[in-house]
């Protein structure tokens, strides 16, 4: 049995034991879970980004046509928000542990020739980044029957 120091010294071993596990392994790479969904009209892309805010992130095209999604998360700490409630309270904690205070992710996607940049939308709703990738409407032409007159 572990010795209980009066420093406390033992609380982050003992979460040190509990995550760095088989079925919970340690990591502090920021990789979010992406779907790709296709339908008639468009591709969606969504990430899984809970805790974000669509401040944290930046989407573009870049000069090669291809969509690079950024993500970057400071605590409150270390933003340039505004000072609040929140950000003093912060500023009195003492973490014993902490891994999340800052998160930084990028990823680049070929686009399909097929989609309608022009046109590409975004949003952020409950945790989940949601990015609509319009398709280009191709016009049918009618098909026309006619005679051809032989010479």
């Amino acid at each position: 049995m572990r010795q209980l120091s009066k420093t406390n010294a033992w609380l982050p071993e003992i979460f040190n034991d509990f995550i760095n596990t088989e079925w919970m392994p340690r990591t502090n790479a920021t990789a979010p879970a992406i779907n790709v969904i296709e339908n008639e009209q468009a591709y969606i892309v969504e990430l899984a980004a809970p805790g974000m805010n669509k401040q944290d992130f930046s989407i573009q095209i870049d000069k090669d046509n291809d969509l690079v999604i950024k993500m970057e998360k400071k605590s409150e700490n270390e933003s340039n928000a505004a000072p609040n409630d929140n950000a003093q309270k912060a500023k009195n904690v003492r973490y014993l542990r902490r891994e999340f205070a800052y998160s930084k992710y990028q990823q680049t996607l070929i686009l399909p020739e097929d989609v309608d940049i022009k046109s590409i939308k975004a949003k952020m709703e409950n945790g989940i980044l949601a990015i609509t990738l319009p398709k280009i409407v191709v016009k049918e032409e009618p098909k026309v029957c006619k005679e051809i007159e032989i010479a």
